[in-house]
């Protein structure tokens, strides 16, 4: 059997020589490295694995696989950081004097302990204690306010809310397009409760062997309140909380449930820890999250407003020949509907003229209104088919109330705002 093994094992790197970018090939390589028991070979092939799969089931096996191979501690052979625009994986070098950070199309350097984060703990979570703010975010304001209520000034004034027989901790889910900055809005609420925060990715959850995935969740939230107050944030939450009518498989379905059995334990054991979840689908997460005492609060997050589009336009200019001097209340007028994401892709199309002609005559030309305005009329709301879905739903799956914030966001914008993109 060994032998097979290795044969196997052989051809398999040959083929990858001639054809590094096979991710399958690369998964395949990885689960006979762990028959093989040679684990530190096992981890290389499947962090590349997870680079190079485009099958979101598969990548997500190689993540698990990954996480199932490091013990405690354990860092990959080099780090797997998912970009803001696509949420794929990509391969990347450590900057001991910075650490980036890019949520909703905004990308914010970090210097000086702006947020410290630890090494990867022993639930492979990473930790951080959040210094974020809601002032760090970019209008939102109704968003900002809708969450001060329901979830920060409970945490500061727990007197005031005990009177009126309101409890502080719980859950809330944040949705909405991608690229809005979900994140950066969960990492403001820990921020403004003081808690430590705790971003859960997706394989730090999931693994491959039966029953696994469900420990793992549990290990997950003891820690937490063992750290409390901390603020639990689970990214693409339908991934592991899935409707289970929509699932086949039983392993999702007992997930969903242990994931239940875990909430209904913050609310009854430990107030101070606060669980966040962020989704782009929330219409396939399992409707009983949804119930009080779970993410029993859903705030809608749309596009950037006015505010936070001219914020995220006047970060990604800094540094740019003659942005200083660009005048950008026009484009922000005309930009309403874009993501943050689409706000930065903006900017990289409009420096791509003066660009070009900086390589052909040696002297660098000034960033101007036209090239801003050419590169608009390329742009196009990535948010436009989230909400041609998201539409349906609000429309013949709004009996509890749910999307009512989404119905009145497109009704004040009377539907059709996206058409012109």
């Amino acid at each position: 059997m060994r032998d097979a093994l290795l044969r196997s094992l052989e051809a398999m790197r040959s083929t990858l020589d001639k054809s590094p970018d096979n991710g399958e090939l690369w998964l395949a390589v990885a689960d006979i490295l762990v028959e093989l028991e040679r684990r530190s070979e096992a981890i290389e092939a499947a962090t590349q694995a997870a680079v190079h799969l485009d099958d979101p089931v598969k990548r997500r096996h190689a993540k698990a696989l990954l996480s199932s191979l490091q013990g405690p501690g354990d860092d990959p052979p080099r780090p797997l950081r998912v970009a803001a625009h696509d949420r794929e994986p990509e391969l990347v070098e450590d900057d001991p004097d910075e650490d980036e950070q890019e949520e909703g199309g905004v990308l914010r350097v970090l210097r000086g302990g702006r947020a410290t984060a630890s090494r990867a703990d022993e639930d492979g979570a990473a930790r951080a204690r959040e210094t974020v703010r809601f002032d760090d975010v970019g209008g939102l304001d109704h968003v900002k306010d809708d969450i001060r209520m329901k979830i920060v000034l409970p945490f500061h004034k727990p007197d005031v809310f005990k009177a009126y027989g309101k409890k502080h901790g719980g859950g809330l889910l944040l949705y909405g397009p991608p690229g809005c900055g979900k994140t950066l809005l969960a990492r403001a609420t820990a921020g403004e409760v003081g808690a430590t925060f705790i971003n859960v990715a997706i394989s730090d959850v999931l693994d491959m062997w039966y029953g696994e995935s469900e420990k793992k969740l549990a290990a997950l939230f003891d820690n937490a309140r063992r750290q409390a107050p901390t603020v639990l944030f689970f990214d693409e939450v339908e991934a592991i909380g899935g409707s289970r009518q929509q699932q086949r498989s039983g392993p999702g379905k007992t997930l969903v449930s242990q994931l239940l059995n875990e909430l209904d334990g913050v609310m009854s054991t430990n107030q101070r820890v606060l669980v966040l979840a962020a989704t782009n689908a929330p219409w396939h997460v399992d409707n009983a999250l949804l119930r009080p005492g779970r993410f029993d609060r859903v705030v809608f997050v749309p596009p950037p407003d006015s505010q936070a589009r001219d914020a995220i336009l006047r970060l990604h200019l800094r540094g740019r020949p003659g942005a200083d001097a660009l005048p950008l209340d026009k484009l922000v007028k005309k930009t309403e509907g874009l993501s943050g994401a689409d706000l930065a892709g903006l900017v990289e199309r409009a420096v791509e003229a003066p660009l070009k002609e900086a390589l052909q005559t040696g002297e660098v030309r000034a960033l101007t209104e036209k090239d801003l305005a050419r590169a608009l009329r390329d742009v196009r709301a990535t948010a436009g088919d989230w909400f041609a879905t998201a539409k349906n739903y609000a429309t013949f799956a709004n009996t509890s109330g749910l999307y009512d914030d989404l119905v009145k966001y497109q009704a004040d914008k009377k539907e059709g705002f996206l058409r012109r993109w």
